[in-house]
């Protein structure tokens, strides 16, 4: 089924994202400064971007792993269902672990995603979202860290996608669709 044609328009340039990355970076070294090593969790795919420019601001002693779950897939809704695709390579149990997000909308993803690491028995369990969209909660979860809250608009760019695309937008925009 091909796609409606649509446009994008800049909502958070990438100056912006830039300079709140570093200033979240200077807080997560605030909590996290006495770690021996932070176990830094990204959730594929949309994070991948923010995981990488916030990890290079972190003077701390980090390692990287991936856990990909959806409750979306090539949809512009949540279905509500979160699955886990690609689970954890190492262990966490007794480590201090950073969940970074791309965006939390519903709260279902990032809610179930917390509390099936917490099985895991880490030391301590810290998130972050890049985007929060509160309009949308339909869970009590709210991130430990926030780079921004949006209103209630479809985005992609910096990892965000629509359908697999716009992933490598360096700013974040809405999508506009040109039938609306």
């Amino acid at each position: 089924m091909p796609q409606q044609p649509y446009v994008i328009d800049e909502m958070i340039s990438a100056k912006s994202i830039a300079a709140r990355v570093e200033a979240l970076a200077k807080e997560i070294h605030d909590e996290f400064e006495t770690t021996d090593k932070l176990v830094v969790v990204g959730l594929l795919r949309g994070s991948f971007v923010f995981i990488a420019d916030l990890v290079r601001e972190l003077d701390l002693p980090v390692e990287v792993d991936f856990l990909e779950a959806s409750s979306y897939g090539d949809a512009m809704e949540s279905s509500r269902e979160v699955r886990i695709f690609k689970d954890l390579r190492g262990a966490i149990e007794g480590r201090d672990v950073l969940v970074v997000e791309d965006i939390i909308d519903t709260g279902h993803t990032l809610s179930h995603v917390t509390d099936y690491l917490i099985t895991k028995a880490p030391a301590r369990l810290k998130t972050i979202a890049l985007l929060d969209k509160p309009a949308r909660r339909e869970v009590d979860f709210k991130a430990d860290w926030t780079g921004f809250e949006i209103p209630d608009e479809f985005v992609v760019g910096y990892g965000i996608d629509y359908a697999q695309r716009n992933r490598n937008l360096p700013h974040i925009g809405k999508v506009r669709f040109l039938d609306e």
